[in-house]
């Protein structure tokens, strides 16, 4: 019997998980149950097969908790079901933030916990839901190591101009930092390209997930030395329904108005992005087959923001070697990416149409041309093995 480590990416209304077995470079099992949220119809989707309805109702009747629970009870059974039957070392949680504490990925307790829970106000799309289904994975499995594994830990090789604000260091400011988050995607990227490109030893790399959540990264020598998000993962670029950079002077003068931080939230979090530009959808895809002048708004304020942080990126490394595509966006978007390549022309990244056309997500792929002064690459991003690295190194000390 081999043994494995499950990773887990719990949000408000899906679970997302892979089973990775010790030595093998990729999952023996991925896939995802949605409609975990109140009132909605659980339903499992495994990797290469067709979508399964589970217990009718069980959402209705027990709540998000209710609903997660019986997910979890049906994941046991998929692998106890299993021809080649794992033996579970850990439980490896995706955590979007560790804030300064938790620079690598550690064992959860309950002072881990709580720790945890202070930093919530910081991402509250994410976090809350992160943190619920540690606590729902211990219920169900209480002899495993819970891991927590963190998207801002990658970016602890931050230098200090960009870790720092322009604020004076008051007691209320304390931790106030940029942090940076999809640390884990861009852990992955590294590595791969580690292993893909000999400009990515040495070179300078700028990294784009873009998806509902979207940043860019500046990669030097396989270290974080900028990105555009920052103290939460609003900053930086357009997002699904995130506003991303904003002038802090627009909430000042929404407070003079009278609108309270919960207001803000719900503004800055829920209702911006491509979702509140275009008054349709969150949904790249969705736009992209609108005829509504509203969404044509959006896709190209979202692809100027792209290119935008992109040149900031390119700046701090000093040029471009390689550039990496990723997230839901990034990897089956390839009007985007090429729009994003025709604005980086002057560096002399040059797109060969074809290979960028055949790019759809389901493999690394180069998209360059010969001719091109840096690399273009698409990469499906796989952060469950990256958490799944993390906690068999973590076991083995």
């Amino acid at each position: 019997m081999s043994e494995a480590v499950l990773t887990v990416n719990a949000g408000s209304s899906s679970l997302k998980f892979g089973v990775y077995e010790r030595g093998q470079p990729h999952a023996a099992i991925t896939g995802q149950i949605e409609g975990l949220e109140p009132g909605g119809t659980p339903v499992l989707k495994l990797a290469g097969q067709a979508p399964e309805g589970l217990e009718a109702g069980a959402g209705q009747a027990g709540g998000h908790e209710g609903a997660f629970e019986m997910a979890l009870r049906r994941l046991a059974a998929l692998l106890g079901a299993r021809a080649r039957p794992v033996r579970l070392r850990a439980v490896a949680h995706r955590i979007v933030h560790g804030g300064e504490r938790y620079t690598s990925a550690v064992r959860v307790d309950a002072e881990v916990m709580q720790a945890l829970q202070a930093l919530e106000p910081l991402a509250p799309l994410h976090q809350p839901h992160n943190l619920a289904g540690v606590r729902a994975f211990a219920r169900a499995y209480p002899d495993l190591p819970q891991i927590a594994c963190f998207d801002t830990a990658f970016h602890a090789t931050l230098p200090e101009v960009e870790r720092r604000f322009a604020l004076p260091a008051l007691p209320a400011l304390a931790g106030v930092r940029r942090y940076g988050f999809h640390g884990l995607s861009y852990q992955y990227l590294t590595q791969v390209m580690g292993e893909r490109s000999p400009r990515m030893a040495g070179g300078r790399a700028l990294m784009a997930h873009l998806g509902n959540g979207a940043s860019v990264c500046a990669v030097r020598e396989g270290h974080s030395v900028a990105t555009s998000m920052g103290f939460s993962a609003l900053d930086g670029l357009m997002m699904g329904t995130r506003s991303g950079s904003l002038d802090a002077g627009v909430l000042l003068h929404l407070l003079r108005q009278g609108w309270t931080a919960d207001q803000l939230e719900d503004l800055l979090y829920k209702r911006s992005g491509l979702k509140g530009v275009s008054g349709l959808s969150a949904d790249m895809r969705t736009l992209r087959a609108s005829q509504d002048e509203r969404a044509q708004q959006a896709i190209a304020l979202f692809t100027h923001r792209v290119l935008r942080e992109s040149g900031a990126m390119v700046a701090v490394l000093g040029g471009l070697d390689v550039l990496v595509f990723t997230g839901g966006i990034g990897e089956h978007d390839g009007v985007l990416r090429q729009a994003v390549c025709q604005g980086l022309a002057h560096l002399g990244v040059v797109l060969d149409e074809a290979a960028n056309a055949r790019a759809t997500g389901d493999d690394i792929l180069p998209i360059h041309a010969p001719d091109s002064a840096a690399e273009v690459w698409v990469v499906p991003t796989d952060e469950g093995r990256v958490a799944a690295g993390q906690a068999w190194s973590l076991l083995e000390g």
